[in-house]
């Protein structure tokens, strides 16, 4: 069993920046997939950012351009930038860890870490 433990949320004002960080409690996710991803509430979560383990990248198309996503630590830990947050980046932000060769099937989550977003 892995657990991924998130940090670094906590409340911006518009405009300003958050570094998110994910650490892995095993090595067996260096060649995982890790990523983030949110959910608002009354919407679905849906993909911030992803990273592989060669550091191949994928945004979410809100995202792009503000956000980056890192990778270090033997791959265990992943980091999210993010800067010029909106309103509408306020989310529960969730980091997520999964083999590429077997999507869906050994997933692995941490518990959200929420960030938000007012003035």
């Amino acid at each position: 069993q892995v657990q991924l433990v998130e940090s670094g949320g906590g409340l911006v004002q518009p405009g300003g920046s958050l570094r998110l960080s994910c650490v892995a409690s095993s090595n067996i996710v260096t060649n995982y997939i890790m990523g983030w991803y949110r959910q608002a509430p009354g919407k679905q979560r849906e993909l911030v950012a992803t990273i592989s383990s060669g550091g191949r990248t994928n945004y979410g198309d809100s995202v792009k351009g503000r956000f980056t996503i890192s990778r270090e630590n033997g791959k265990t830990t992943v980091y999210l930038q993010m800067n010029t947050l909106k309103p509408e980046d306020t989310a529960v932000y969730y980091c997520k860890a999964y083999p590429p060769w077997a999507p869906g099937i050994s997933d692995y989550w941490g518990q959200g870490t929420q960030v938000t977003v007012s003035s």
